[in-house]
């Protein structure tokens, strides 16, 4: 039962310093420090139910976003949950046609990835009243009530609501027993811990070792730096995993068009799957004709991390730009947005295969991504979601991995919250673990 009005908004800068080890780095984010825009919701239920919810940035900036979730504040204060969730299509609407705030946007950049931290921030909360984890309650939901989540504005020229009805419809069949395989069997995930970019040959090795021993039959590889470097590496990953494992390629936005074919060119004799990224994330054409001139590699392109938004996912699939789309939980705005692209891609029947890592992503993408083999997509062909083995011992329900595969999520929300503890240390600039290192460098 959805019950409460909306009694307190905070927001904290928490940052990790990853860079320190070189996690997450990669050809042209060289040094992250994972990051995250962390609100909480508070009620007057007296439930004592919280709703928690992130975006994720790589350090410097995030206190513009945390600026920029204060900015939106206004429209979730004092208002009813139950009416929040009740149309959720016009508060998603409201939050993203603010007639002042949109014009730094709209539904793109800071003040998007605001949005999706305070819309991640009611999911949490919705699901915890209805006693069920996300993933669940999307699963049980009405379609006609899970469509009234979705903005369908810009996009009905792709999907319209009335296709979108008609493919829950469908998925409902088999539900229940697609619902039963992920309890036992969990959704299948690719490996990127072992790869980054600014790792040694021996760390690349130790780490692929121990992964196959752990049961991984996919990884993924940073490229994009330096080509000779390249080759190098993807061979000695390819001569540790075996002909067999499946390898993706990811360029992170590095190459001009010209470029990327003509650099796959010369990697495609370790046989990826895919090549991540390859250039301008907005440059629809651009991958389109990547997408072309990779098909005689039998290179298929992905993309999908810093689409800004559901009109970017929708020219994308209408240009065959991609052969794998990849949603990301904190960069749409949030499950209302991702609904849509998780909609579009399966008319397309474009496999999904989201991005995850950084802080918290893969706690709250592991919800979607089970809910789109169940109500959505109903396949696992050429789809698998990516894992990445950092900071989850900083949230309280972290996911749980066994063989290779993400477990559904028990605990009731959206995995958002973190530990007080590690949120209190973390904070920037003001936390323990930033305290020392700021004195460190001298500043």
């Amino acid at each position: 039962m959805v019950r409460g009005r909306i009694s307190g908004l905070s927001v904290r800068d928490v940052r990790f310093p990853t860079s320190l080890g070189g996690h997450g780095s990669d050809a042209m984010h060289t040094d992250p420090d994972y990051s995250a825009a962390y609100v909480v919701l508070e009620t007057d239920a007296g439930d004592g139910l919280k709703g928690y919810g992130i975006t994720f940035t790589l350090g410097k900036g995030t206190e513009v976003v945390v600026c920029a979730v204060n900015a939106l504040a206004h429209h979730v204060l004092h208002k009813d949950l139950k009416d929040i969730v009740g149309d959720f299509r016009a508060f998603y609407r409201q939050l993203t046609s603010d007639g002042q705030l949109r014009w730094i946007g709209p539904e793109k950049g800071v003040v998007h990835l605001a949005t999706a931290a305070v819309l991640n921030a009611v999911w949490d909360l919705w699901a915890k009243q209805e006693g069920k984890p996300l993933w669940k309650l999307l699963v049980d939901m009405d379609p006609r009530t899970l469509l009234s989540c979705i903005d369908f504005r810009y996009i009905t020229d792709v999907l319209t609501e009335e296709e979108a009805f008609e493919i829950l419809q469908k998925g409902q069949v088999g539900k229940k027993e697609r619902e039963e395989q992920m309890l036992v069997q969990g959704y299948p995930a690719y490996t990127t811990s072992c790869a980054w970019l600014g790792y040694s040959d021996d760390t690349l090795k130790q780490l692929c070792t121990e992964a196959l021993k752990d049961g991984w039959t996919r990884f993924k590889v940073k490229v994009g730096a330096d080509l000779q470097d390249d080759i190098r590496r993807c061979r000695l990953i390819r001569n540790t995993i075996g002909p067999e494992k499946t390898l993706m390629m990811d360029a992170n936005q590095r190459w001009d068009v010209p470029e990327a074919v003509e650099w796959m060119s010369k990697l495609a004799e370790f046989k990826p799957l895919w090549i991540e990224e390859p250039t301008s994330p907005d440059d629809i054409l651009g991958h389109a004709a990547i997408s072309k001139a990779l098909v005689p590699l039998g290179i298929g392109v992905a993309t999908g991390e810093q689409c800004h938004n559901r009109v970017i996912f929708k020219q994308l699939l209408q240009a065959k730009a991609l052969q794998f789309l990849q949603i990301d939980s904190c960069r749409l705005g949030s499950v209302n947005e991702n609904l849509s692209v998780l909609l579009m891609a399966k008319k397309f029947e474009i496999p999904v295969c989201p991005h995850a890592g950084g802080v918290g992503l893969c706690e709250l993408v592991q919800h979607l991504i089970i809910f789109d083999f169940i109500s959505v997509s109903a396949s696992l062909t050429n789809r698998m979601c990516e894992y990445v083995d950092h900071l989850h011992e900083h949230f309280k329900y972290p996911v749980v991995i066994e063989k290779a595969s993400y477990m559904p999520p028990k605990d009731a929300g959206y995995s958002t919250e973190m530990k007080e503890d590690s949120v209190k240390k973390h904070q920037y600039p003001d936390g323990e673990v930033w305290k020392k290192l700021l004195a460190a460098r001298g500043n």
